[in-house]
C-alpha cells in the first residue's frame, strides 16, 4: 500500500510506503461503529435537567376542597398537568462516558486508516511549515492537492500554532495535531492529509501496538 507525497506547493514528488500493519487490515465494522458511538457519547455534557414536582415552588396545600366545587380533584399545584407544575420523568444529570479499551481503539483506528488508504485518500506533504498565519497558503496548497470541496482531515505537530491558525477557518477543512486524532476523525473525513513524513511514522508507530 502506497501514498503520494507532495511538497508544500503542492507538486507531486514521489509515493511513500505505508505500513500493512496500519494501513492494510481488514476493517472490522462493527467495533468501528462501537468506538465511533462512544467517541460521540463521550462528548455529551450530560446536565440537562428538568424540576419534579418535588423541586418547584408551590405545594402544601390542597387547592380547593375535595368535592362540590365543579372542579376536577386536584390535591397539589405542583403536579404535572398543571402549568408551572413539575416535570414527569424529566431529565437529570448523569454521566454518558463509555469507556473502549486501549487497544480496542487503535484497532478502530487502523480500520479506518485502512479504508481510507484503500481508496487512495491518504496523501503525505514533504514537510508544511508556516512562519506566519495566513489562510490563503492552506487553500491554495488543498485546491492543488484536487481535495478543495471535501472533507478533509489535516494532521500536523503538536507545535504547528501557525498552521493551525492557517487552517481552522477553511470550510470542510478539520485540523487536529497528530497526538489528538482517532477513528472518529478519519471516518468523518473523505481526505486524509499528513503535514509530513515524519507525522505519518508516528500515527504508525502509536497504533501498530
Amino acid at each position: 500500500m502506497k501514498a503520494k507525497i507532495y511538497t508544500k506547493e503542492g507538486a507531486q514528488k514521489g509515493e511513500i510506503e505505508l505500513a500493512d500493519a496500519v494501513f492494510n487490515v481488514e476493517p472490522k465494522q462493527q467495533l468501528l461503529h462501537q468506538v465511533v458511538t462512544s467517541y460521540l457519547a463521550n462528548q455529551r455534557q450530560g446536565t440537562a435537567k428538568a424540576k419534579g414536582r418535588s423541586e418547584v415552588s408551590g405545594g402544601g396545600k390542597k387547592p380547593w376542597r375535595q368535592k362540590g366545587t365543579g372542579h376536577a380533584r386536584a390535591g397539589s399545584n405542583t403536579s404535572p398537568v398543571w402549568v408551572r407544575g413539575g416535570k414527569a420523568f424529566g431529565p437529570v444529570p448523569r454521566d454518558y462516558t463509555q469507556a473502549i479499551p486501549k487497544k480496542m481503539r487503535h484497532l478502530a483506528l487502523r480500520s479506518a486508516l485502512s479504508e481510507r488508504a484503500r481508496g487512495e485518500r491518504v496523501k503525505v506533504l514533504e514537510a508544511l511549515g508556516i512562519e506566519a498565519p495566513k489562510t490563503k497558503v492552506i487553500a491554495e496548497l488543498m485546491k492543488k492537492l484536487e481535495v478543495t470541496g471535501k472533507r478533509t482531515l489535516l494532521v500536523i505537530d503538536d507545535g504547528q500554532r501557525n498552521t493551525y491558525l492557517s487552517a481552522r477557518n477553511i470550510r470542510d477543512l478539520s485540523v487536529k495535531p497528530v497526538s489528538q486524532i482517532n477513528a472518529y476523525d478519519v471516518v468523518s473525513c473523505d481526505n486524509l492529509v499528513f503535514g509530513s513524513e515524519e507525522l505519518l511514522k508516528k500515527v504508525e508507530e502509536a497504533v501498530s501496538k
